[in-house]
């Protein structure tokens, strides 16, 4: 989401590093142009004011003007002011209530189903055993969609269908959740298109009957600075305890991300990253700082790693490593694992630098060609996987037919395939390799490793 920014701050950056000191008259232009890269990426303008307010008065310090890098600090000004914008983190209060209600608010399109299921998933790797309550009896298929998700994720689901008021079933629910030793209960409530008295009384009235520890609001993050007028609305009726940023993986400018806790002083607590039900990340300010400034998020890469990556498989590979063996078997096990953590892009994006380096890269990996990889790999019997020299020309048609490439791609793979074989042997003795051509195994080219 903030890959335009980013760009935009990392080249303002490039350019107050290649000069050796600093002057006031250097230090406006910079501020101008971070005024307008913030506002590009729809950053709420009063918002905008004070940080870039803040940042020029600790930049024109003295230490700062005659520092031996001027660039350096200046980032590092930049990063804490992003941090102070975006909020101190705020995890879930589940010390109160017998058992604690969270109650899920939010205007239809915003993803707040999905996200309630989500969160279940969430607390339940904690070790809590959550219930989930169909409350939004308008729309008969967000019911389907939270028991259809509750099945997926071995969550209960509480539902009475479309005829209850929704304020008696989220009542009736809490006290199922007591006779089920449920330890914590999440409702989802009904949204609309757009706010009205009447969804508000509705979520009042639920609020009266349950007494929520959490009342959290999901917020369709690509929505720009509608999104801080719809939490101002939620935020008068029901006195928001937090927030709930969905598709930060998508495309959109992004600002309300960081307008939004300055503007309405709600915390944000999550973020949610991708369509798939672990999908859901804890709010880190500064890890979102490093992302947007091209920093990276190595954390978050460990985690989902941790969570992908099997680590007998894991153990296993090493083994297989220090020895200097590698075949296709063992390759495509890797592929499958990284497929796991999720879109490869968004993985490439927590490497410090990344945005960067790619705008030099000839070519990107993307998904597809992943999957066309996988597909070539699958399509050959398990003895080809592990003695890849006993391919011949028949087979090589046979596995391109099978997996709906060419044999000129099945002798790309294989090529760049054997160059990592050679480096896999020359680490396993110790020996400094020469690296394969720019690129590597995924490397430039219209095989399926290029593009």
């Amino acid at each position: 989401m903030f890959n335009a920014l980013s760009e935009k701050l990392q080249s303002l950056f490039d350019g107050l590093g290649r000069k050796g000191s600093l002057t006031e008259a250097d230090v406006d232009l910079a501020m101008r142009e971070l005024r307008m890269a913030l506002l590009e990426a729809d950053v709420n303008y009063e918002v905008v004011k004070r940080l870039t307010s803040r940042v020029r008065q600790e930049a024109v310090g003295a230490e700062v003007l005659r520092s031996l890098s001027p660039g350096q600090q200046v980032v590092k000004i930049v990063h804490e002011a992003l941090i102070e914008v975006l909020g101190q983190p705020a995890p879930l209060d589940l010390g109160r209530g017998d058992p604690p209600v969270i109650l899920m608010a939010g205007l239809q399109g915003s993803g707040k189903t999905t996200t309630t299921a989500k969160l279940a998933l969430l607390l339940r790797k904690r070790g809590k055993k959550p219930l989930l309550v169909a409350c939004d009896t308008r729309r008969p298929a967000a019911i389907a969609q939270l028991e259809t998700l509750g099945r997926q994720l071995d969550v209960p689901v509480y539902s009475e269908g479309e005829g209850p008021p929704p304020p008696d079933i989220a009542a009736r629910a809490v006290e199922h959740a007591i006779r089920q030793a449920c330890d914590v209960v999440i409702i989802d409530t009904s949204g609309r298109l757009q706010i009205d008295s009447a969804l508000m009384a509705e979520i009042a009235e639920i609020h009266r009957r349950v007494k929520p520890v959490e009342t959290l609001l999901v917020l369709d993050a690509m929505t720009g600075q509608e999104a801080v007028n719809v939490a101002r609305a939620f935020h008068e009726t029901l006195s928001l305890s937090g927030l709930i940023l969905t598709k930060v993986d998508g495309d959109a400018r992004g600002g309300a991300a960081l307008s939004i806790r300055e503007v309405t002083g709600i915390p944000i607590k999550f973020l949610g990253t991708g369509e798939k039900t672990g999908a859901l990340e804890v709010f880190e300010p500064r890890r979102l700082a490093d992302q947007i400034l091209g920093m990276g998020d190595i954390l978050s890469l460990i985690e989902r790693a941790q969570e992908s990556i099997d680590e007998d498989e894991a153990r296993t590979m090493e083994k297989r490593l220090k020895k200097g063996e590698l075949d296709l078997q063992d390759f495509l096990g890797q592929l499958q694992q990284i497929k796991r953590m999720g879109p490869i892009q968004e993985i490439l994006g927590m490497l410090p630098g990344f945005n960067k380096l790619s705008r030099q890269m000839p070519a990107q990996v993307g998904d597809k060609d992943l999957r066309r990889v996988e597909a070539i790999i699958l399509s050959m019997t398990p003895k080809e996987r592990r003695r890849p020299q006993i391919l011949n020309g028949s087979r090589k048609r046979r596995i391109a037919s099978g997996s709906g490439t060419n044999v000129t791609e099945v002798n790309d793979l294989l090529r760049r395939f054997q160059e990592m074989q050679k480096l896999v042997k020359q680490l396993s003795r110790g020996k400094m390799p020469s690296l394969p051509g720019a690129g590597g195994l995924f490397g430039g080219g219209s095989g399926p490793f290029g593009r």
